[in-house]
């Protein structure tokens, strides 16, 4: 007999590469609990990449702002799983139909340049500093198949990888030590157009804390940072739900810009 989290996996699954839409998961399906919630992730994670092949690649924190929680009915930040198979080099060129939500969220990168241990005290963003290697301008394509995904609870986004869609990393930036992320201005440009502006403070305060709450939160799930590891942190504006053919920049300034063109 199939267990509960690899039956709910198998049913998020088909809702991926179906495209259906459905109201929730059945009620049998839905996890009882967040931890059970990360079962359900891990086995569809494995189903993802035994279909598309390639490899973990980091983590992705969801719901890191007041937006975001607000707009989800969450009380805390929710974390997925960041795929080499779906995640891209900016510029990227993706198909929209692809896709059936394309909620875009520029979002601060980092990438992880050694290790983060077991600790004792809880992690901070000073403490969690040194084993950041590089800061990356990124956007990432948050994608579900829910009518109507402010109502399915944590749980549900927990199990279908956080509803996460695809990656859009710029270059690593090595200098990210001489900027104030807490303040640093990000801007959304739509087809040319200015669209959306935020700063890091949408991001726990400042982005780094998504990276120390990962460093916290992984443990408990029998994981942890490590060197190579990139995290995407969280939206930094309001967010904006592209259309076929619309072209996407995220500025982050001196840090660099992460691109995507959807095809019509």
């Amino acid at each position: 007999m199939q267990n509960p989290a690899a039956s709910a996996a198998d049913f998020l699954l088909d809702m991926r590469t179906s495209g259906r839409k459905q109201a929730g998961l059945p009620r049998h399906l839905v996890p009882a609990s967040i931890p059970e919630a990360y079962r359900v992730q891990r086995e569809l994670v494995d189903k993802l990449l035994s279909l598309h092949g390639g490899r973990r690649i980091g983590y992705k924190a969801a719901c890191t702002n007041e937006l975001a929680q607000r707009l989800l009915k969450v009380g805390a930040p929710l974390a997925g799983t960041l795929l080499s198979f779906s995640s891209y080099a900016s510029p990227a060129r993706l198909a929209a139909s692809d896709f059936s939500v394309r909620c875009i969220e520029a979002e601060f990168g980092f990438e992880i340049g050694a290790d983060v241990p077991e600790s004792s005290s809880p992690y901070t963003h000073e403490s969690i500093a040194p084993f950041v290697y590089a800061a990356l301008p990124a956007i990432e394509v948050v994608d579900h198949r829910f009518q109507d995904w402010s109502q399915v609870g944590p749980e549900t986004l927990v199990a279908d990888n956080a509803i996460h869609g695809a990656w859009v990393a710029g270059g690593p930036y090595s200098g990210w030590q001489g900027i104030d992320l807490s303040r640093h201005p990000v801007a959304l440009y739509v087809n040319g157009a200015l669209a959306r502006t935020g700063s890091g403070a949408a991001v726990l305060g400042n982005p780094l804390n998504v990276v120390a709450w990962l460093a916290n939160e992984l443990p408990r799930l029998g994981l942890r940072l490590r060197k190579g590891e990139r995290i995407s942190t969280g939206i930094t504006t309001e967010v904006y739900f592209a259309n076929p053919g619309d072209r996407l920049r995220a500025d982050f300034g001196a840090m660099g810009c992460a691109e995507l063109a959807f095809e019509p």
